[in-house]
């Protein structure tokens, strides 16, 4: 099994990268917002699992242990499959997925693509034990108080606004209201991101 890869980012796409390793080239599929951060040439770390099926081996790799871990906790789930899992950590960083099935935020977890309605349900009531359980449960609880990053979130890649973009307007968005973000109604968050304040400069 292959745990890790240290090497140079040789190419990138949205969602994949080809890593040199001692000469040779892996391709390795990622989370939609550490690929389109990735620069050509640039040193990388990456921890990774290889998913094996009957016609393909599949390398997905991740920043963190803790990614490469929940991706595999994902997959635990009845339905979902790397595909789906690697979908949860394009749009939401592993905090904010762990806040919203021990908090049963279903809606957060249904703007997942390819999860749905049934899976989001299957999450929380397959994984709510096991992710109080994990080490990062505590970061997960914290996250619980800004559950509104994930609405917000969830409504901007909804409109068509890649992760990065995403990020970088709901980081705006915290700027301006501070501590009044957690009180303040998701509509006035959103209507505030669309009208370009609080997109960081």
């Amino acid at each position: 099994m292959i745990a890790s890869l240290s090497g140079v980012v040789k190419a990138t796409s949205s969602s994949h990268a080809v890593i040199e390793v001692g000469g040779i080239g892996y391709g390795v599929a990622l989370p939609a917002r550490l690929a389109v951060s990735l620069v050509v040439g640039a040193s990388i770390d990456l921890h990774t699992v290889l998913v094996v099926r009957e016609d393909s081996l599949t390398l997905f790799g991740f920043e963190t242990p803790s990614a490469r871990d929940f991706f595999e906790l994902l997959q635990t789930v009845s339905g979902i499959g790397p595909k789906v899992a690697l979908s949860a950590l394009s749009i939401y960083e592993v905090e904010e997925i762990a806040a919203a099935i021990t908090s049963e935020n279903a809606a957060a977890l249904e703007r997942i693509p390819g999860l749905g309605k049934k899976g989001a349900s299957r999450a929380i009531l397959e994984l709510s034990e096991k992710v109080s359980n994990l080490q990062l449960s505590n970061a997960a609880k914290s996250a619980t108080k800004s559950q509104w990053r994930i609405q917000l979130n969830g409504a901007l890649i909804g409109l068509g606004y890649t992760a990065r973009d995403a990020d970088a307007i709901i980081d705006g968005v915290a700027k301006e209201f501070g501590s009044k973000a957690d009180s303040t109604d998701i509509s006035q968050l959103l209507r505030s991101a669309l009208a370009g304040k609080g997109r960081s400069q």
